[in-house]
Formats: C-alpha cells, sequence, structure tokens
C-alpha cells in the first residue's frame, strides 16, 4: 500500500504546495490592496480643498456621511457664553488634556452656531484658566465632525467641563442661541490662542471610506484563497485515493517500491 510519504507522491505533495503558497500570497496581496486604497480615500478627505460648511450642512440637517471629517471653512462671531472644556483627550505625544471648545455663529452674531474646537490645553487646565475667545469677524478652516453620543449626559454643565463634545449639552449653556448637530476641530489655533498656550487639537476620527471603495480588490482576494482551498482539497483527495487499501483480492500497486505485493501459493 503507498503510504503518504512514497517517493510517487513527492510530486503532488510540491505542486500542492506551490499552488496553495501561489494562491494564498496573491489573496494576502489583494487584501493589502484593498486595504491601501481604502485609507487613501479616508486620508484624500481630510486633505481635501476646504468648502464653506454651509455647502455640506445645514443648521438643522443631519449629518451628512460624506462630510465626516471634511476640511471646511467657517465665517462668524465667537459667542460670549458656551465656552467648555471636554476632558479625556489626548495631545499630539499622547499625554492627557483637555478641549477648548466656543460656539461661533455661521454669520452673524443671532445666526446658527457650530461648536468649534479652537485647540488642546493640559488636563489641569480649569475653565477659568483658558484665554476668552476672540473677539470680532473670525475666519477659520477645520474638520466637520458629529455630535458626539453618550450614554449618561453631563450631570454639571455649568462647571465648565464636559465628558463629551455633544450639542445637547451646549444648548443648556446658551440662551435660545441654535447649534448645529456637529462641529469642527480647527486644523490649527488662531493666533491669540497659540499665544495663549493653547495647542493644536487632534482629529479624533477620521472618515470612513466607502463600503465599496477597493470591492474589486477584496473579491479578487476571495477568489484567490478559494483556489487556495480547493488546490488543498484536490491534493487531499489524490492523496487519499493513492493511499488508499486496495480491496480484497485487488493486486497491490507493483510500480510502487513500497507497495506490498500479493503472496503466491
Amino acid at each position: 500500500m503507498v503510504r503518504w510519504w512514497s517517493v510517487r507522491l513527492w510530486g503532488a505533495h510540491l505542486l500542492a504546495l506551490v499552488c496553495v503558497a501561489f494562491a494564498a500570497g496573491m489573496g494576502v496581496w489583494q487584501y493589502d490592496a484593498w486595504q491601501e486604497r481604502r485609507a487613501a480615500e479616508q486620508m484624500d478627505l481630510t486633505e481635501a480643498s476646504p468648502v464653506p460648511i454651509t455647502d455640506v450642512l445645514g443648521p438643522d440637517d443631519p449629518f451628512p456621511t460624506a462630510g465626516l471629517g471634511r476640511p471646511v471653512e467657517v465665517r462668524g462671531t465667537f459667542l460670549d457664553a458656551g465656552t467648555v472644556l471636554v476632558s479625556g483627550r489626548d495631545g499630539a505625544d499622547g499625554e492627557d488634556g483637555r478641549w477648548l471648545v466656543t460656539p461661533l455663529s455661521v454669520g452673524a452674531t443671532d445666526q446658527p452656531a457650530v461648536p468649534v474646537v479652537r485647540g488642546w490645553v493640559p488636563a489641569d487646565t480649569t475653565i477659568d484658566d483658558v484665554p476668552p475667545p476672540p473677539s470680532g469677524e473670525i475666519e477659520l478652516v477645520g474638520w466637520l465632525q458629529p455630535t458626539e453620543a453618550a450614554e449618561d449626559g453631563d450631570t454639571d454643565p455649568e462647571q465648565g467641563v464636559i465628558p463629551h463634545l455633544r450639542v445637547a449639552d451646549l444648548v443648556q449653556l446658551l440662551d435660545g442661541q441654535d447649534l448645529y448637530g456637529a462641529y469642527v476641530v480647527a486644523r490649527e489655533p488662531l493666533a491669540a490662542d497659540a499665544a495663549a498656550g493653547v495647542d493644536a487639537a487632534t482629529l479624533d476620527q477620521l472618515p470612513p471610506a466607502s463600503r465599496f471603495t477597493g470591492l474589486r480588490n477584496i473579491l479578487y482576494a476571495i477568489e484567490w484563497w478559494v483556489f487556495a482551498a480547493f488546490a488543498v482539497f484536490l491534493w487531499w483527495r489524490h492523496v487519499r485515493d493513492t493511499t488508499a487499501a486496495p480491496l480484497p483480492g485487488e493486486p497491490a500497486d507493483v510500480d510502487d517500491p513500497e507497495g506490498v505485493s500479493p503472496s503466491t501459493a
């Protein structure tokens, strides 16, 4: 009976190994290409040319999926009220800190406002330590982000420190001011904030790539892995059939040096 390590099966073993390695490698290559294309689309959006925020989102509009992380231009005036610190925000070097946030009216002061992350400050900074928002009309560029969700709301927003950047928490600090359902992370602090020691905030999220981005690559990867599995199946069937014991009355394979020749009377 032929054994699986028999010399006559070495060619099948080698062929199966080459086919599986090649197909698996091609699948990994296509999978990596899929990931790279999705990552590139994410980065491309954050590096896109800024557009006015009103072209992407209205005051009462739901947050658009295509707007996540998109650079937007905002022109308006910072409100006197509503400045808060958002706790639990890592700095550029990973140290714990807080975001400095102030609503900015989009247009005139009585127009709806969008919360703007002016920058990052150390964790021991209190609301009394932060610089006041710059006065007059301001124009800045930042990344658009959706309002954050939280299971528990801030229990004491009047203290000026909140755990999540939620529009619902900021509304409590304003007297009837309408707010956008989103916020903007400024690319860099304004000159007055930078002079006061406010650092640039880091972008929390990257925009998710479209589900169809790189679809062909991931399908090719799956196809190659199916080929690899099929090659394993064919190898297994061939080895199984070749090494199967002969049926009673059947002569052993005399061509195999390890075969067992039937005894003669």
